[in-house]
Order: C-alpha cells, then sequence, then structure tokens
C-alpha cells in the first residue's frame, strides 16, 4: 500500500482554490496544512476546503510532519521557498516558472541533489487526456515524422479580469513567462528539446490601466516585454514558432500545431487538460477529432503531484523533473536574450522527453 504524503500550501492567492478542491481525488496525499504571508488568507481558505492547519509560511516549513510543499507564491519568491523547504527535508512542486532567474533555478536542483530531494514543477496540463493523446497520435505515427510545429497565446492582457494584474507586467512576468511554460512543456512533450532559439522582443505600452475590481482605473508601469516571437530549432531536426503576447485584441490562430511528412495534428490549448485534438493526414478532405485516449480531460492541477509521489515512491524519475521545467526556462530567457543580443542562443540545458502516460488512466493509477 502506498504511503499518503502529507502536504502543505505555501501561497494562498487565486492559484490555489483549484490545488485544494482537486487533492481529495488522488489517493496517495493529502492537504494538511496551507500557510501565507497574509494569515487571514491562509484561514479562510482553511475553513473553505476544511484544511486541519492554517498558519505564516515559516510555521510551515517548520513542521516535520510535513513530507511535500507545494509552491504557489509568486515568481519572484519561488526560489526562495523551494531552497527553505528542502532545506528543512521536504520534496517540493512549484508553479510556473521554476524560478525568475536561471541561477536561482540552478541553485535550487543544486540543493535538491544534496539533499536527495524531488523537486518538481507546473503546468502538469501536459499529462491531462488532450496532450497525450495528441503525444500517442505522433508516437503512432499519424503524421508522419514531424517537422515543423506553430505555437500562439495572443490576448490583449489580464488587466480587465485578474484582481491585481500589476506583476504579469513587472520582472519575472509577461506573456513568455506567464504563459511560455504551458506552451513550451506542452511543445517539448511532443518534439523533444531545444537546442536553439532565436526570437524579437519588444514592450507596445509604457503603461497601462486596470479595469477590473477593486483596483479599477489604477495605471501600471510596464518592465517587461509584452509582444515576444521565437523560433525554436528542437534537437529531432523540427523548428517552431511561438508567439505570446498582451498586445493582440483577436486572433484566428491554433493554440499548437503539430505538422509532420503525412499530416497535421491540431493540439488543444495547452493551459487546459481537455481537447479537442484534431488530425488531418496529407491525403484527407477534411479534419477528423480524435477521442482522447487518456484520462483527465478536466482542470485536475495537482495530477503532476500525484505523479511526482508516485516516482518517488517507486524511486523512478518523474516526468515533472525540474530539469523540464528549468528546459523551458532557459528556452524564455533564451528568446529574451536573442532579441537583445541581436544573435542566436545555444541552449546548455538538456531534458529527456516525459514518458508517455498509460492509455486510459485514471485516479487508481496512484494507488
Amino acid at each position: 500500500m502506498m504511503k499518503t504524503y502529507k502536504v502543505g500550501v505555501i501561497g494562498c492567492g487565486n492559484i490555489s482554490s483549484i490545488y485544494l478542491k482537486n487533492a481529495s481525488l488522488f489517493p496517495n496525499y493529502e492537504i494538511v496544512a496551507v500557510a501565507d504571508i497574509v494569515l487571514e488568507k491562509a484561514e479562510e481558505r482553511a475553513e473553505e476546503y476544511n484544511i486541519p492547519k492554517a498558519c505564516l509560511p515559516d510555521e510551515l516549513l517548520a513542521d516535520d510532519s510535513i513530507d511535500l510543499i507545494i509552491n504557489l507564491t509568486i515568481p519572484a519568491v519561488h526560489a526562495e521557498i523551494a531552497i527553505k523547504a528542502m532545506q528543512n527535508g521536504k520534496h517540493v512542486y512549484g508553479e510556473k516558472p521554476l524560478a525568475v532567474e536561471l541561477d536561482e533555478a540552478q541553485q535550487m536542483m543544486k540543493v535538491a541533489k544534496e539533499k536527495n530531494l524531488y523537486l518538481c514543477n507546473a503546468p502538469d496540463t501536459f499529462l491531462g487526456a488532450g496532450i497525450q493523446t495528441s503525444l500517442k497520435l505522433i508516437n503512432d505515427g499519424w503524421i508522419g515524422k514531424p517537422v515543423s510545429a506553430t505555437a500562439f497565446m495572443l490576448s490583449p492582457g489580464h488587466e480587465r479580469w485578474h484582481p491585481d494584474p500589476t506583476f504579469y507586467y513587472q520582472k519575472g512576468g509577461g506573456p513568455m513567462f506567464d504563459m511560455g511554460p504551458y506552451y513550451l512543456t506542452a511543445l517539448i512533450a511532443l518534439l523533444g528539446p531545444v537546442a536553439r532559439v532565436t526570437g524579437s522582443a519588444q514592450k507596445t505600452y509604457e503603461e497601462r490601466t486596470i479595469t477590473s475590481q477593486p483596483n479599477y482605473g489604477k495605471k501600471i508601469k510596464v518592465e517587461v516585454p509584452t509582444q515576444i516571437n521565437g523560433v525554436l530549432d528542437f534537437e529531432s531536426g523540427a523548428v517552431g514558432s511561438i508567439i505570446t503576447t498582451y498586445d493582440v485584441w483577436h486572433n484566428q490562430l491554433p493554440f499548437i500545431e503539430i505538422y509532420g511528412t503525412e499530416g497535421t495534428i491540431s493540439v488543444p490549448d495547452p493551459n487546459n487538460f481537455g481537447g479537442p485534438v484534431k488530425v488531418r493526414r496529407w491525403d484527407h478532405q477534411e479534419w477528423s477529432e480524435i477521442p482522447l485516449s487518456h484520462g483527465f480531460p478536466d482542470n485536475i492541477r495537482g495530477l503532476g503531484v500525484a505523479e511526482m509521489i508516485k516516482a518517488i515512491e517507486a524511486g523512478e524519475k518523474s516526468r515533472t523533473d525540474a530539469s523540464l521545467a528549468y528546459h523551458a526556462l532557459e528556452i524564455m530567457h533564451g528568446v529574451h536574450i536573442a532579441s537583445e543580443e541581436n544573435r542566436h542562443y545555444q541552449l546548455s540545458s538538456r531534458c529527456t522527453r516525459p514518458e508517455p502516460l498509460p492509455v486510459g488512466m485514471n485516479e487508481k493509477f496512484f494507488l
């Protein structure tokens, strides 16, 4: 019988709700404590989801009964919290990105190795039915050899709906660092690691005006590029194009498409877990929607935590291992560096393409 891990959550903002809601779906962990630098936020979440303990982060980090930390803090402190947790003997699963800076992420991975602990990271959406089905189609040869890919995340920005969107326009924010991890992780899962990137990045507006509540009318100074176009040279030989932007009102572009020698796969939104997945082979007159071959089509954030714990117990590498998140982080930095320095950027990191999940997998996989 697999051990049930005692898990603590640090960071009780918007994203915490879905993690707390979904935890009951998985038999190999339970969330027993929540923490936030604003204690009232932790207390509210604890009451809402019937969590036994609410406290400040330092108290949670010092709690010897906690096996694993889910780090849902803002990107600027991802590294600090993760390192403290591992120094206290706890495995860490963090939200994206792994860290803001590459040297911070390297230090996180160094501590994990020294402490013999698992360090894993979101997004886990690529473990869902949509991208796993797309991966199976590629592996089964439906489109022949992949030769190219496109990925598009186009938005006018978060200031119309997010209650506090300022950090999206500060260092560590921007559309590439916010949404790029979903798209890049999906592309790596489908096509493997990247060898070289180039790109162009610009800041379209110096200032944004919040039109959501409770900060309606507040001005945001934009510190980061908000229009990023990148080119990715995969180790496999495939070439990809990615656009992430907060400067586009409307578009009709796909989320991700993979182009092969014998056809094309239209991959669903990598920010979601489900479909639809569509294929059109070279000799087909129309697109065909493919039934999802894998489980977990719904918003099941926390799936990565369950998969991580299964890997810990088996002594195997997790599919969400930090090496994957670090590779995505270096790609994002590389595109920005290429734009700033007018050159190609050679990736120094490598990661393995995550193993596909079993067909038809469900919660019993984690028993």
